[in-house]
């Protein structure tokens, strides 16, 4: 029997609540216990590797403190309404390693040290080689 690969929407749904739960600064575990699940099971809905039903969407659209039509936004097929490059972000928010880069720039408290960060940033960016 072959494995189902994840829906294309499963997986963009997905990605939106990895995005706003990274934006929160919420652990995989608090979102799991605000729904009563365990934090594999976010996982799984994080990569789209299981569907997030109605009920559970709504759930956890009060929990986020978003609309539901949050999770939809940029969906191929349907009108644009969300923020921006949202497509690069949620690219950049699947990294693993963009969990630690949000968390601690949100710990940065002095605007001047953000600003250092960002540009530090953009220089390694710009000279990398191939």
């Amino acid at each position: 029997m072959q494995k189902k690969s994840p829906n294309e929407t499963d997986k963009h749904i997905g990605s939106r609540v990895r995005a706003r739960r990274i934006m929160l600064g919420m652990s995989q575990e608090k979102l799991a216990d605000a729904l009563g699940l365990t934090f594999q099971q976010i996982q799984k809905y994080e990569k789209g590797v299981n569907r997030i039903g109605a009920s559970r969407l709504l759930q956890m659209s009060g929990i986020l403190d978003v609309s539901i039509e949050f999770f939809f936004e940029g969906l191929p097929g349907l009108r644009e309404k969300g923020f921006p490059d949202s497509g690069v972000m949620a690219d950049f928010l699947m990294k693993p390693e963009s969990d630690r880069l949000v968390r601690g720039f949100l710990r940065l408290k002095d605007d001047d040290i953000r600003r250092k960060v960002a540009d530090l940033v953009d220089w390694l960016a710009s000279n990398q080689h191939p």
